[in-house]
């Protein structure tokens, strides 16, 4: 019998994510786990996608991008005041994942260090280890999950080739600002480092903030890829088509491994977005408001219940305490919420390398009103 190769992410399973909606299918229980919205993408937009099928746009799309979804995004770019060339500095991607690995896969050599911030996205880790590098894991400080520098001054050293960072940050809802961006570069500049910021929640910054790119940052500009996601903005996650910035340079290599990945996205979903900024520019600008809402709306609706919640400044994920109601690890109490109470949640340890000193598990509220009061009756009956 034939003798498989030893795995190459032998610390990898299913991803947290496919259990738990899994466990929720078949418990029947409500999914407040996986982060994907019980909205429908925009009428108009999916009359566009429509039309561009009918219209024969069904074969590849260039491998950068379509043009003119690149020329949107560039425009778009400008109305914030930045400045990104469509031709050279976009590529249009098959989600934010596909993005995020490619990028990876562009730098980082066997041997290099990566430097993470915990909790982290899983896909995170994975493509860093599969490019040989060696990780390092910074954990965020407690109760306002902001960057430890002190312990990220000491992990990031002369063997750092990518420094990867999440704002809004999925799962802690916390965000970087700014200044935040200049304490980065102050560690990176004495380095070959390079930062990996991972944007895709740009729209959903809450209470007035506005969303701080690492391509705002003129000391960090040369040496980012920023990596953003359609899915995310328009209700849409199944789409999977997203977009990385870099600079020209960092671009080419992007593209290198890009084509091998994927080649092209989808082509009359592309025509279809590009026509739909055109059409609704400020169609981004409204979705804070129309998030913030969801999220205080789901937080009254917990106000009685034992869960302890936390501060959340963008995303769509609303991190609770749950040590007054359980003392379980987080994965099974996931578990019990869900089989028991029917409603399903994400548990963080699958996010961090260390054991988290608090108990918490994630939720999201990217649904309607009669989801939302459904699994906050059941929540608060615990």
């Amino acid at each position: 019998m034939m003798r498989l190769p030893d795995s190459k992410l032998p610390g990898v399973g299913t991803t947290i994510f496919t259990v738990m909606s899994r466990l929720a299918n078949e418990a029947g229980a409500i999914n407040l786990g996986q982060g994907f919205p019980d909205f429908q993408p925009p009428a108009r937009l999916c009359e566009l996608i429509a039309r561009h099928l009918a219209a024969g746009h069904n074969q590849y799309a260039p491998m950068p991008g379509l043009p003119a979804l690149c020329d949107a995004i560039a425009l778009q770019a400008r109305r914030q005041g930045l400045g990104i060339d469509a031709a050279t500095e976009i590529t249009i991607t098959a989600g934010g994942t596909e993005a995020l690995f490619a990028a990876v896969h562009a730098v980082v050599r066997a041997g290099d260090e990566v430097v993470m911030i915990d909790p982290a996205y899983d896909s995170y880790g994975p493509a860093a280890e599969l490019a040989g590098a060696k990780l390092l894991r910074v954990p965020l400080r407690l109760p306002d999950f902001g960057i430890d520098y002190d312990r990220l001054a000491s992990a990031i050293g002369p063997r750092t080739r990518l420094l990867i960072v999440n704002t809004p940050h999925n799962p802690t809802g916390a965000v970087l600002s700014a200044d935040d961006w200049e304490r980065i570069a102050d560690l990176v500049e004495p380095t070959g480092a390079l930062v990996l910021s991972d944007e895709v929640y740009e729209c959903l910054v809450f209470d007035g903030r506005r969303h701080a790119s690492v391509l705002s940052s003129a000391r960090l500009r040369e040496r980012c890829f920023a990596v953003f996601s359609f899915g995310k903005v328009y209700n849409a996650t199944g789409w999977k088509v997203g977009y990385c910035v870099a600079t020209p340079a960092l671009t080419a290599e992007f593209r290198k491994v890009h084509q091998f990945l994927t080649f092209s996205v989808s082509t009359p979903v592309q025509h279809a977005i590009a026509d739909f900024m055109r059409e609704e520019p400020g169609f981004h600008d409204g979705l804070a408001a129309f998030y913030q809402a969801r999220r205080d709306r789901f937080a009254a609706l917990l106000s009685e219940s034992r869960f302890g919640l936390m501060t959340t400044a963008g995303t769509y994920f609303q991190l609770a305490e749950y040590s007054g109601i359980s003392d379980l690890p987080d994965v099974e109490f996931c578990k019990e919420l869900t089989t028991k109470h029917g409603v399903a949640a994400i548990p963080l340890s699958p996010f961090c390398a260390e054991p988290l000193p608090a108990r918490l598990v994630r939720f999201c509220f990217a649904k309607d009103d009669a989801t939302l009061e459904n699994a906050a009756q059941r929540l608060s009956k615990i």
